[in-house]
């Protein structure tokens, strides 16, 4: 595993860049912010992102741009400078270089397009190796609250893309890569914000994987499928909602897995359900820590 203190200054440059997205950035600021010197910082940010700081800026830059764009009612220029670019012209050129369409049509249309919406690195780690080497290990979440629920879902579609043998978001990213969210999270017509499923086995496909990444859209869906992702029908069904309680970003990990062992004891017989995986993909929602963890799974009413 990387030396914590490496994550730990990669992700002091993250929240930096995150912070100062419409404001000039320069390799001085951000190796004072990582606390090593230009060069190394920009080494170590290159070894840990795969790519280097200033190309993770200007996409972090494009997506919140195209995201402005989106809504309809700004002036390309006006977007073109509040992201740092000095001209019309020159934000054009990496609007169609980052999203293969020019600004313009991009506001018109809307398509979906990959939006860079990168993880927090201490998080992935953390979750990755499931434990803090910087503080000798996180604590397991004990006898945390769960709140259920159960809502009802309409017959709906859903814009999906398989992996090959991914059983869960690690695998997934390692076989698909994991840009996906970013297509996913631009699809202006979904019902709700993307999630990852396990596909029960009626709805998988021979030589694809159980865990994918989607978002649902309305059943009378006719808009772009972007390339390489496929349109799913989702039947009608309920769902049993779990959601665990606030935690820390840093412990998100331990909150999936003592949601999941909470989960696992639950019986809804008890309640006037039993699970029903063949009547819709068991669903994650993105771990944020202020809303608790939040999983549902598919049932019936007894």
């Amino acid at each position: 595993m990387e030396s914590f203190e490496k994550i730990e200054a990669v992700q002091r440059m993250q929240d930096y860049i995150e912070a100062h997205l419409t404001e000039p950035v320069t390799l001085n600021q951000l190796a004072q912010a990582a606390g090593y010197s230009p060069w190394y910082a920009s080494r170590l940010f290159k070894e840990i992102m795969k790519k280097t700081a200033f190309d993770y800026l200007r996409q972090r830059r494009m997506t919140e741009a195209a995201k402005v764009l989106s809504e309809g009612h700004h002036r390309v220029i006006d977007v073109a400078l509040d992201f740092v670019f000095d001209s019309h012209e020159g934000f054009s050129r990496a609007f169609a270089k980052t999203f293969g369409m020019s600004p313009q049509s991009y506001a018109t249309k809307k398509p979906p397009v990959p939006y860079f919406l990168p993880y927090s690195i201490k998080a992935y780690y953390l979750l990755l190796h499931k434990q803090s080497v910087s503080k000798g290990g996180i604590e397991m979440i004990k006898d945390q609250t769960i709140f259920v629920q159960v809502m009802d879902k309409p017959a709906r579609k859903a814009i999906i893309k398989r992996g090959i043998q991914a059983t869960h978001y690690f695998e997934y990213c390692e076989e698909v890569g994991c840009d996906v969210w970013g297509v996913l999270v631009s699809v202006k017509e979904a019902l709700a914000e993307p999630v990852g499923m396990w596909l029960p086995e009626n709805m998988r496909v021979s030589g694809t994987s159980e865990y994918v990444q989607g978002v649902e859209v309305p059943l009378t869906y006719s808009g772009v499928v972007p390339e390489g992702f496929e349109l799913i029908e989702l039947p009608a069904c309920q769902m049993m909602v779990f959601q665990g309680a606030p935690y820390d970003d840093d412990n998100f990990g331990e909150a999936i897995e003592a949601l999941w062992a909470a989960v696992g004891r639950y019986d809804p017989k008890l309640y006037g359900f039993d699970w029903e995986p063949s009547a819709g993909p068991r669903m994650q929602l993105e771990p944020q820590g202020y809303r608790g963890y939040i999983e549902m799974k598919p049932v019936k009413r007894l």
